[in-house]
């Protein structure tokens, strides 16, 4: 007990002596009669120096304030705690069920809820007494960096419930250790130590953390382990966290990253597939940065490159074989050994020339056989090829395809000048648009075939040595011109219809298919007017070029409008050369009689 507690109660025991001593009379000389009457037998000096006495004893208590005390006792439900005052403090064991060490003697701290109950008991509260004092102390502990110690209530969502000073403190799982936590649970029901490290007041939110404490004091340890550090230095970790780019390895108070790609020489999926959590391994310094305390490590360099073994007797032309480990869109790597992989661009997986990706082939996980292109062990790079173990179909292809000789292609793709068509695997042709039709003018390949259809070709050049093959499909076919140029001559006349108007000239439909140009001054009719579309009349060829499929025709012609146009214009032509030559007449006539006159003025002048 204190000091002042132990005077409070020698006090207390002065005055029940003295109230002992002044009553002790014997049975017989009891005043009954003043007893009854509530008489005192004290003098008012005496009573009043009493209960001077008594009263200095007690503490002055108002209600809402917190005050301190002292354990007297403890039961199974509850605490009695000595206030200085008539009566003690009660309360429920419960409020003290985050100090389970709580004895006789320990001072606690009391919030006075009522001075008197409806029984005349005192209410006491030592939970709502810590949380009036426990802001107090948040704040001050966050100032200062003092370390507190709080009990663990519970696990919530990203972290854990503590109960500090009464109030509850969010604890995240980032923060219990420096180590990744797994199983919150172990630590519910617990005490640990923590620092405040933010305060809300306004929502009145308390975030603490154990990690800070064991930072600290790994910090110290860090620098010594950073000093010690030297690059292809061989030390030995735990693994502590598994990520899909990488391995953190704990070397002693320090973590350092493998990196996948330094896991093994060959391709790593997920590091899963090296390493587990808590294993102990074996590992390089690869790099180390003191200002950030960056470690980077290997594991695969602990072991000889792949390459360094590869069989030396290995060379360009020779069959490997191996599994499809990955695929681009540009080809595929083959591992033939651990860590050494070749790669087979798509170019190289089959004759066609067309582009296709690498999934048409083949898949990962096949076991392929494939032919070594180039091998460079120093750069420890090697390319492989598929196709160079089935037979080149350009071998000997002059008797297969002879020029003039017909095929089948089916249609790959389109070009502006063109239409690509593969004859068989690894053979391709194009047809130029100028040998698609004899008669119909085509812009552009897509109106004449699509992807896909099959054509009937006939191979007009084949240039082996580029691996070029020239076809055409209107060769099929006579020449349908050859034939025009003998129906449609110039001067001859055919009844034909307007198709179509392009700039109030007329495009005609003739028989046999055969279409012509009627230009706007050749589509006037007789009665004046100009001729229309869907109109059905006679026209005359004026022109017809068989090498540029053109036919040009004239309606004016065939009733005579441009015979009276050609004589007006011959009349009309004769006039201004008739014109011409008097005016040049005229001219030269001046000039003569110009000329004698200088001549006349010589002689004169001469005599």
């Amino acid at each position: 007990m204190s000091e002042e507690t132990n005077k409070e109660e020698v006090a207390k025991t002065e005055v029940v002596a003295a109230e002992t001593k002044k009553t002790e009379v014997k049975p017989e000389d009891f005043n009954w009669e003043l007893f009854e009457k509530d008489a005192e037998e004290y003098s008012a000096e005496e009573h009043e120096s009493l209960m001077a006495k008594y009263d200095a004893t007690l503490k002055q208590l108002d209600e809402k304030e917190v005050i301190d005390g002292t354990v007297i006792a403890i039961t199974d439900k509850e605490v009695v705690v000595n206030i200085g005052y008539k009566s003690e403090g009660i309360v429920t064991k419960n409020e003290f069920r985050y100090n389970e060490d709580l004895a006789i003697g320990d001072p606690v701290e009391l919030f006075i809820e009522t001075m008197e109950d409806s029984t005349g008991q005192l209410v006491v509260s030592h939970k709502k007494a810590r949380m009036y004092r426990a802001w107090d102390r948040v704040n001050e502990v966050l100032e200062t960096g003092e370390i507190i110690t709080g009990f663990v209530k519970c696990r919530t969502k990203g972290g854990l419930i503590a109960d500090v000073f009464g109030i509850e403190a969010f604890l995240p799982g980032s923060q219990i250790d420096v180590k990744p936590i797994r199983d919150y649970d172990q630590y519910v029901g617990k005490k640990m130590e923590f620092k405040v490290v933010k305060i809300n007041p306004e929502f009145r939110n308390v975030v603490v953390s154990h990690k800070a404490l064991i930072e600290a004091e790994l910090e110290e340890q860090k620098k010594l382990i950073m000093a010690g550090l030297e690059k292809g230095q061989v030390l030995e970790g735990i693994v502590k966290n598994i990520t899909s780019y990488g391995v953190f390895i704990d070397l002693g108070g320090v973590d350092g990253l493998i990196h996948i790609t330094d896991l093994s020489w060959g391709r790593v999926n997920h590091p899963e597939e090296m390493v587990t959590l808590d294993e102990k391994i074996n590992v390089v310094i690869l790099d180390f940065d003191d200002d950030k305390k960056r470690i980077a490590l290997g594991l695969k360099q602990l072991s000889a490159h792949p390459w360094d073994s590869l069989d030396e007797n290995l060379n360009v032309g020779d069959k490997v074989k191996g599994k499809v480990v990955v695929i681009a869109d540009y080809g595929a790597f083959i591992e033939i050994a651990s860590g050494v992989e070749g790669l087979i661009h798509v170019s190289e997986m089959s004759w066609s020339q067309h582009l296709r990706s690498a999934n048409d082939f083949i898949k990962v996980g096949d076991e392929i056989e494939a032919q070594i292109l180039t091998l460079d062990r120093e750069d420890r790079k090697m390319s492989l090829g598929i196709k160079q173990l089935m037979p080149d179909p350009w071998e000997g292809i002059e008797a297969k395809y002879e020029v003039e000789s017909k095929h089948k292609a089916t249609v790959k793709n389109f070009t502006n000048f063109g239409v690509f068509v593969e004859l068989e695997e690894g053979i391709d042709g194009l047809i130029h648009i100028s040998d698609l039709s004899w008669e119909k003018k085509i812009k552009h390949p897509s109106e004449f075939c699509t992807v896909g259809q099959e054509l009937e070709v006939v191979v007009l050049e084949l240039d082996k040595d580029n691996r070029r093959l020239s076809l055409g499909h209107k060769q099929l076919e006579d020449n349908p011109w050859d034939v025009y140029e003998t129906l449609f001559v110039e001067g001859s006349e055919h009844e034909g219809t307007v198709v179509k108007m392009k700039d109030k000239s007329g495009i005609v439909s003739l028989q046999y298919g055969v279409e012509g140009f009627c230009p706007v001054k050749h589509m006037k009719k007789e009665d004046g007017e100009s001729l229309k579309l869907d109109d059905k009349t006679v026209f005359k060829v004026i022109e017809f070029n068989k090498d540029a499929k053109k036919l040009i025709l004239s309606h004016a012609a065939s009733w005579g409008e441009m015979v009276e146009n050609s004589k007006r214009e011959n009349a009309n032509k004769t006039k201004r050369a008739i014109k011409s030559m008097n005016d040049s007449q005229e001219k030269s006539t001046l000039g003569d009689l110009d000329a004698l006159a200088q001549l006349k003025a010589k002689m004169d002048q001469g005599k």
